[in-house]
């Protein structure tokens, strides 16, 4: 009786915050548009069907395959770089973790015109390794796939190495040491004994970091071509400024529903291989 009262508090602010909302936003995607106003109430299913365009569809798996890239690089750094950092003293552990805190707190607007600046042409690498002799002459690195794809593993870094941090503190040393009492390289020791250890956590870093990422919105406009652009500025695009919310609405809903589907896979994998 008393867990049954406990669940109380949670299910409303799930129903209030999430369940209201959504539903809202799953009716307002099949309302028709209104050339006077947003839209007009109505039940079709157009907005979905021109989603399923070409257009759209090509849209739809660039986003995809941006946060797949981003999250598959971003746990790529963190889990070795968290490995390292686990092993460091408690000091050092400390002013590492205070400065990724650090990063969390910037915005993804500091962050997007802050890569901009590093990889234009007069004022970031590109100057340097002119001035180093790397480069014949400065070049700008943005807008292009490379820049977005270092903006969004910058995004998703910080959250990969707090998810494996927690886990790969509380590894026991001597299991790894046990491996190269055996003969086993650091390396080697590493990827066959530590890494898959951490599976679950690795799994899990990549869900997050796959769906944090996939809610870009600034980032692919600042560092990105139109072509590198994710369903978050076409929604965007459609709601603010073609003032089609109703299409807007059967984006997102479409977007929420794919998302929700890669993560049940993602986790039904990852405990299919326990």
């Amino acid at each position: 009786m008393r867990d049954n009262r406990a669940a109380v508090f949670p299910g409303l602010m799930l129903l209030i915050f999430f369940m209201i909302p959504f539903l809202i936003m799953f009716a307002v995607s099949f309302f028709s548009r209104d050339q006077s106003a947003f839209f007009t109430p109505a039940f079709e299913f157009s907005n979905y069907a021109r989603f399923l365009s070409p257009f759209f569809g090509k849209v739809l798996l660039t986003s995809l395959a941006l946060s797949a890239a981003a999250a598959i690089i971003s746990v790529s750094i963190a889990v070795p770089f968290t490995y390292f950092v686990t092993r460091m003293p408690e000091r050092q552990q400390s002013i590492i973790l205070v400065f990724l805190l650090s990063v969390l707190s910037l915005s993804e607007v500091i962050i997007g015109f802050a890569w901009s600046t590093l990889l234009s042409q007069t004022a970031g690498i590109g100057n340097l390794l002119a001035t180093l002799g790397v480069l014949e002459t400065s070049r700008s690195f943005t807008p292009s796939l490379g820049a977005l794809l270092l903006g969004l593993t910058y995004l998703g870094l910080p959250y990969s190495v707090l998810v494996m941090y927690p886990a790969l503190s509380r590894l026991d040393p001597e299991i790894p040491e046990a491996a190269r009492m055996l003969g086993a390289s650091p390396v080697r020791s590493f990827f066959n004994v530590v890494v898959p250890l951490m599976r679950n956590t690795i799994t899990g870093a990549l869900i997050l970091v796959f769906v944090f990422t996939l809610g870009a919105y600034l980032l692919p406009q600042v560092l990105g071509r139109p072509q590198h652009w994710t369903l978050s500025v076409h929604i965007t695009d459609q709601a603010i400024f073609q003032s089609n919310l109703p299409f807007a609405a059967a984006m997102a809903i479409f977007l929420m529903l794919v998302s929700l589907a890669l993560v049940g896979l993602s986790s039904l994998l990852g405990q299919k291989r326990t």
